[in-house]
């Protein structure tokens, strides 16, 4: 677990009036960062249907039966066969969206970071802890820049 991004996410949500929308925000964009790496299109249409419904597009019912579609599809995929794990990338972006789906907004960082770092190049996911260091910069950015959003939006209104 992130106790860093853990943090942060609490400061902000106790500056924004609706913390559901920032959390829900903030996974979409983890998500979305790496949604190029998912080979299911299943997993895809997940990602979709989340989108939908943190846009205000889509049947709030509908997405508890799409998180347990993305949860049964993330647990069954294959994993990877290449020796550099780089197929991993897509497991892993694979369970960061059926976590964001799941209103885990942490656990979805976190795949979503693994996701990218393998699809990188699968040594640092396993060998290099500072590999991670530009992906938790950027989740960090895009949650500021997200909360300040929010903030703006309900001073505005």
């Amino acid at each position: 677990m992130n106790d860093d991004l853990s943090g942060l996410l609490r400061s902000f949500e106790s500056q924004v009036g609706d913390p559901s929308a920032l959390r829900q925000a903030f996974a979409l964009a983890c998500v979305e960062r790496v949604g190029h790496l998912l080979e299911d299109p299943a997993v895809k249409r997940c990602l979709e249907a989340f989108s939908a419904h943190v846009g205000g597009r889509a049947d709030p019912s509908a997405l508890a039966g799409v998180a347990a579609d993305a949860a049964a599809l993330a647990n069954r995929h294959p994993g990877s066969r290449s020796l550099d794990g780089v197929g991993h990338a897509a497991v892993s972006a694979s369970y960061a969206v059926a976590n964001a789906l799941a209103g885990r907004v942490i656990p979805a960082a976190d795949y979503a970071a693994y996701a990218a770092v393998y699809g990188a190049g699968g040594y640092g996911a396993v060998n290099d802890p500072q590999s991670f260091v530009p992906e938790r910069a950027w989740q960090r950015e895009t949650l500021a820049r997200l909360a300040a959003a929010q903030r703006h939006t309900a001073g505005a209104a």
